[in-house]
């Protein structure tokens, strides 16, 4: 299964701590986040990465090239700022195989099992499959309301200790066929592509997932990778 990251933020709220990097290199136990993250996902069976890079991207490509660990890795470089949803759209157009893929962010670490998430996605029929964590802080993230199959019924602020979006998706190309959107357009996937998907009847389904989550977005939550990666 191949997995698009979503690494080309510009990471201002972490440039106080890592003033240098893209966020994704942040270094963890003396070695990027990114490398955490990826060697999650390859002992998940993923077989292809594609990052999708903006700010310093070349830090990225350098340090990865053209594989890691044995693992083809490529790149969707965005020459201007698209946000999480056209980069998202950019990326895309790399995908070799017509089946679902992951996305992920290039900034949190959520300990989902990729066999639960795709036979969930599989029994549902759904466009895109959602891995749902119980929100530690309120507001910070987009809270979700769903039905007893897991339908995603309504997106929002997160109350904390609600369900909410934890960063990774299994997504059919059918959630981006047909989307109003020009290639090149600046969008947010949480703010633009969710909910208008949501708005167009697409099947969109979220299963809560038990494992550990990081999101190295801000720097106290960052200041925690050391311990909690350096734990497995």
């Amino acid at each position: 299964m191949e997995a698009i990251i979503l690494a080309g933020g510009l990471g201002t709220r972490l440039r106080s701590a890592v003033p240098d990097l893209p966020k994704p290199m942040a270094p963890v136990s003396g070695r990027p986040f990114l490398e955490h993250q990826l060697d999650y996902w390859l002992a998940q069976g993923v077989t292809r990465f594609i990052l999708s890079v903006g700010y310093r991207y070349d830090a990225i490509s350098r340090h990865f090239g053209e594989a890691y660990r044995g693992i083809p890795v490529g790149y969707a470089i965005e020459r201007e700022p698209l946000g999480t949803g056209g980069g998202l759209m950019l990326a895309a157009r790399e995908l070799a195989a017509p089946g679902p893929f992951l996305v992920l962010n290039g900034d949190t670490y959520f300990e989902v099992a990729l066999g639960t998430l795709r036979d969930f996605h599989a029994a549902r029929g759904a466009d895109i499959a959602l891995s749902l964590l119980r929100s530690p802080q309120q507001g910070r993230y987009t809270g979700l309301e769903t039905g007893a199959a897991g339908e995603v019924l309504s997106l929002n602020t997160g109350k904390k200790g609600g369900l909410a979006n934890g960063g990774v998706y299994l997504v059919s190309h059918a959630l981006l066929d047909g989307g109003a959107w020009p290639p090149g357009s600046r969008l947010s996937l949480e703010e633009d592509i969710l909910p208008t998907a949501l708005r167009a009847g697409k099947r969109m389904f979220g299963l809560e997932f038990p494992g550990r989550f990081l999101d190295i977005g801000i720097p106290e939550d960052y200041a925690r990778a050391a311990d909690l990666l350096g734990a497995k």
